[in-house]
């Protein structure tokens, strides 16, 4: 017993210690992170020249007129409303298809199946944004260019690859068992994949839902290139438009992007636990 207690007597020590220091990492590493995200908060409520006189200054007084004047004066409930437009609709047909075709690839084994999986595969390791003439010229041939629904297409192409990729891997971790059972209960292939992929492979389909819903949010290069007309800028053009060649509204600017991050942090603070889960998903056996 003396020898059991001088064994565990030193060892609290070295546990307070290792689980200080893991406090200390993530304290710092949170205030790194967050940092950038409370001076654009403050920034977002004073004005330019307020901001040109002392950038770390807090705020005195709050501005918060300034959203109203972003949301109202500036248009930007149309460009939220655009992009709420554009993004969820991508999001929904990506989720969709994506999740279709990743069973099919992962559950059925048909002539070029592999060959399939590997041509989305190879569309991942290339950037996107070589592919952006081709779009431009296949908007402008059937007469989508400059439109919503053909940026809404544009997005979908783009994230698909890679949430059939995502999915395919998890899908494919499904045990055989639970097919075989469906099928014995008289389930059809369209059932197996409504009442039982669907439902185990909630967590990854959730994480591929956010990714691509952050990702498609704040995309800038292919909205700016394929909208023009100003009732339809999405919220990054939005932003932009506060930039000129020798002026810059630094105060508004940041105010915009404050609303461009409301959605991205409310769907973050529901869904943070499902994103882990399903990035997680298939590290423990």
């Amino acid at each position: 017993m003396a020898t059991i207690a001088a064994r565990e007597g030193p060892a609290p020590l070295p546990r307070l210690f290792g689980r200080g220091m893991l406090a200390l990492v993530l304290g710092v590493y949170t205030v790194y992170t967050l940092g950038p995200f409370l001076w654009l908060a403050t920034m977002s409520v004073r004005t330019t020249a307020e901001i040109s006189a002392d950038h770390y200054a807090w705020p005195k007084p709050f501005h918060w007129e300034q959203f109203r004047s972003a949301w109202v004066d500036s248009d930007f409930a149309t460009y939220f409303w655009n992009s709420t437009l554009v993004v969820v609709g991508a999001v929904a047909v990506v989720t969709l298809i994506g999740a279709g075709a990743a069973h099919a690839l992962a559950r059925y084994r048909f002539r070029g199946n592999r060959l399939i999986y590997g041509i989305l595969f190879s569309s991942i390791i290339f950037p996107p944004q070589i592919t952006l003439i081709s779009l431009y010229q296949i908007l402008v041939d059937y007469n989508l260019y400059n439109s919503l629904l053909g940026l809404s297409l544009v997005y979908i192409s783009l994230q698909l690859p890679l949430t059939v990729y995502l999915l395919e891997g998890f899908f494919a971790r499904i045990p055989q068992d639970l097919f075989d059972a469906a099928k014995i209960d008289g389930y059809g292939d369209l059932e197996i994949f409504w009442r039982i992929v669907l439902p185990v492979g909630m967590p990854a389909i959730a994480t591929t839902l956010i990714l691509n819903f952050i990702q498609l949010w704040n995309e800038f290069l292919f909205a700016v290139v394929l909208i023009t007309d100003p009732d339809k800028r999405t919220l990054p053009i939005g932003i932009r438009a506060f930039m000129g060649d020798h002026f810059q509204d630094i105060g508004m600017i940041a105010t915009g992007v404050m609303i461009s991050v409301i959605p991205v942090i409310i769907a973050y603070v529901f869904f943070s636990e499902k994103l882990i889960r399903g990035m997680t998903a298939g590290a423990i056996k």
